[in-house]
């Protein structure tokens, strides 16, 4: 029953889960926030590799520890189990769905040193575990990742499957065939993994990749020429559009900063190690979306659209643009997350 468990959690590590902003975060001064990492830094309790001997018995370890230092997640993980189960099985050189072969399985002691130092460091930093490992999955696939740039969780991985894979005769793909798209741009790329995912959904497409960040950039680039995709897909360092001139594509993805002025108060400390310039969005959440809304029509061939994540902010989106016809999506995990509209929707708004 617990390899069961643990089995469903690890799988959970390789799915996509949204930025998220809900975790509340402490009210106490910088001060007294340190205090609480020294108090479990030095309470943590003692425990040598010997002492455990499983995988499955660092699993439990980790989880209770995860939990008495209440712990956020949000970083490709949503629960304390699933976070172990990606921890043990990362250090371990094993895909997270490989959990359950191997649950039983002992962990020699130098292995049980190198789990115990980043279970140890993830309570005591509450530094994303993606940051410690410096691997994220998305669909299952691997990806590197580094303090330069956020942790990738967006659900548009999902939808680029569910609802970009052509017609099934059951009208849930927003094109006909993923074939006939040729060019591809994802705006606030990150560390690439989006432009990764669509240069595979998208397998005759030219793939464009733009961010602000330069720092964020070279993470990207070591992903992109990791997936050997260097030709075929190019990064932009710039604001939005403003690097491409009049390039015109088939379809615009974006996973912009959405999180408001309130959730960016209440970020846990998870969060604050990441580049805040991801997340800041404006008093809303939308002063970037709106950039893009209204840039897009411009950037967009006249059968393509946009697809773009927006978190929480659904209610804030409809009330800003109660003129466009959007499509909300639904994945296995949200619902009204990410919204498509299409190029025709989106002509004549705005300008570059």
């Amino acid at each position: 029953m617990a390899k069961k468990t643990v089995k469903t959690a690890a799988k959970k590590a390789a799915k996509t889960p949204a930025k998220k902003t809900t975790a509340t975060k402490s009210k106490t001064s910088a001060k007294a926030k340190a205090s609480v990492k020294k108090l479990a830094a030095a309470t943590l309790p003692k425990v040598s590799a010997g002492e455990l001997v499983t995988l499955l018995d660092y699993v439990r370890y980790a989880t209770s520890r995860f939990i008495e230092a209440k712990l956020a997640f949000a970083h490709g993980t949503t629960d304390p189990v699933s976070e172990a189960a990606f921890i043990v099985c990362e250090l371990l050189h094993l895909h997270p769905d490989q959990f359950e072969s191997f649950a039983m399985a002992r962990v020699t002691a130098a292995e049980g040193r190198k789990i115990l130092d980043v279970i140890h460091r993830r309570v005591t930093t509450r530094k994303p575990a993606a940051y410690l490992v410096n691997k994220i999955y998305m669909r299952g696939l691997p990806f590197y990742v580094d303090e330069r740039t956020i942790v990738p969780r967006s659900f548009i991985g999902e939808l680029l499957d569910t609802h970009f894979a052509g017609d099934d005769g059951e009208g849930a793909s927003l094109i006909d065939d993923p074939m006939d798209v040729e060019s591809v741009l994802d705006l606030c790329t990150g560390s690439g993994c989006i432009a990764i995912l669509a240069a595979q959904s998208f397998p005759n497409a030219q793939v464009d990749a733009v961010d602000l960040s330069p720092a964020a950039l070279a993470v990207a680039m070591r992903n992109v020429i990791d997936y050997g995709l260097d030709e075929r897909l190019t990064l932009y360092k710039g604001d939005l559009f403003a690097p491409l001139g009049d390039t015109t594509y088939d379809l615009i993805i974006t996973n912009p900063p959405y999180v408001d002025a309130q959730g960016m108060a209440d970020l846990p400390d998870e969060c604050l190690a990441e580049p805040s310039m991801a997340f800041d969005g404006g008093i809303d959440g939308l002063d970037i979306v709106r950039k893009i809304i209204d840039q897009a029509g411009a950037h967009l061939n006249p059968h393509g659209g946009l697809l773009c994540e927006v978190g929480r902010g659904r209610a804030n989106v409809d009330e800003a643009f109660p003129d466009l016809p959007l499509i909300w999506l639904d994945t296995e995990d949200s619902e009204g997350e990410v919204f498509w509209v299409s190029a025709a929707a989106l002509q004549g708004r705005g300008g570059i």
